[in-house]
């Protein structure tokens, strides 16, 4: 029996290390106490993202396909299982914290195990099998660099919450500090074609190409800043229920909230937890840490409105998104509007952008069989579309086509806002 080419096998473990490399790559500069907190249940563990990364491809990859293989531990399945009811039993998400032991030198361990395994059914695998085994390689691997960027929040989210407000990793130069001034560029109606076409990886939930009606819009040429959202604070948007939604007013009152989560008043000058530790607020930067319903009640304010999904895909056939600051800048939060740039800028990058779509499921979806079928589907309910990446994102995870998706009160994630009028 013949097995794949060696480029396409040396090819694909490439990729694999790289991308296994770069998850041990961010949880470099903690120690191994960060890596058991848990202060909301929203945030996993990094010791336990880790693990269940590496699980993934043990259950999905090697376990169906690598003839013989042992598992490392019989008890992992049960400790690193997240969501999938299909594969069986396992520690519940407000739990997690809880798994002191196994010890952080075993989940590393767990990591080289799979790896070479990994490495021994891609030198092995049977041309005749290929076309199975690979697509689910490649969602594993897409699957572990969308945990990438849950490593980066999570890991802020942690930090934060420790009084001494550490300092993860050194800031680089590169950050912007001009202002640039607020435009509206023009986006023609007319029938858009919208979600994944043409060759490469995509979700399931980009699949099912329509076309979709859109009206003459505008969209403004960069992100909503932190000067312009301080200025909708100085305004009393935190005390005034007509900007809000029912809802939003409610997470309002019951959490006290005044500011983005990070934002810290310290001798009358707001600052903000960053991944560089505690700085004074840039008011050029990219707003970002925020709910929906903030989003929502600053488009309000304003006198704009946030886009939907459609629009802003439809915006980018329109003005193609050029490089954005994703996680390979290294600079881990968003970045002010170059001055001198001309369209509209930060499409990709920086933070992630609310959009007003609900996040459901495109003409002709249908789940895949089995555990892989509960990846996405099951969540299409109850939350928000958002778009674009952020600088936590890997650059090669990411399309105009990407949806991500969170509940509208959630705030831990390099959430922002792009305003459209008409």
């Amino acid at each position: 029996m013949s097995t794949l080419s060696t480029t396409i096998t040396h090819e694909t473990l490439k990729r694999f290390n790289k991308i296994r490399k770069q998850t041990e790559y961010i949880c470099e500069p903690l120690e191994p106490e960060d890596t058991v907190v848990q202060p909301i249940v929203d945030v996993s563990p990094t010791k336990w993202h880790m693990a269940h990364t590496t699980w993934f491809f043990e259950t999905f990859v090697l376990m169906p396909h690598l003839p013989n293989y042992k598992l490392f531990h019989p008890n992992y399945s049960f400790l690193f299982n997240s969501y999938y009811n299909s594969v069986g039993n396992r520690v519940q998400r407000n739990q997690r914290s809880t798994l002191t032991r196994p010890p952080l030198r075993d989940i590393y361990a767990y990591r080289r195990h799979v790896n070479e395994h990994m490495a021994k059914l891609l030198e092995s695998i049977p041309e005749d099998k290929a076309v199975e085994i690979l697509p689910i390689l490649e969602l594993g691997l897409q699957h572990e660099q969308q945990h990438q960027e849950l490593l980066i929040t999570d890991i802020k989210y942690i930090l934060s919450t420790n009084p001494l407000l550490p300092v993860y990793r050194k800031q680089l130069n590169g950050q912007s500090i001009g202002s640039t001034k607020a435009q509206f560029m023009e986006v023609p109606g007319g029938m858009y074609k919208i979600g994944f076409r043409g060759e490469g990886f995509s979700f399931d939930n980009e699949l099912g190409v329509h076309e979709v009606l859109v009206e003459d819009f505008e969209i403004i040429n960069r992100l909503v800043t932190n000067g312009e959202y301080l200025e909708f604070m100085q305004d009393g948007g935190y005390a005034d229920f007509k900007h809000w939604l029912d809802e939003g007013w409610a997470m309002v009152n019951e959490q006290k909230l005044e500011a983005p989560l990070y934002w810290v008043k310290q001798d009358e000058e707001w600052h903000r937890f960053t991944m560089h530790g505690l700085q004074k607020l840039n008011p050029n930067e990219p707003v970002t840490h925020i709910s929906f319903y903030e989003a929502d009640a600053f488009a309000n304010w304003a006198g704009k409105r946030l886009l939907t999904e459609f629009e802003w895909e439809a915006a980018t056939q329109v003005y193609p998104p050029n490089k954005g600051n994703f996680v390979e800048s290294e600079l881990l939060e968003p970045t002010a509007a170059d001055p001198a740039a001309i369209g509209v800028q930060q499409l990709y990058g920086d933070v992630w952008e609310w959009t007003y779509s609900a996040y459901h499921p495109y003409p002709g979806f249908t789940k895949a069989p089995g555990a892989i079928g509960e990846y996405n589907g099951k969540f299409m309910v109850n939350q928000i579309v958002l778009r674009g990446g952020s600088c936590a994102t890997p650059e090669s995870h990411i399309r105009t086509t990407y949806r991500n998706f969170f509940h509208p009160d959630k705030r831990w994630q390099y959430n922002g806002i792009r305003l459209a009028q008409k």
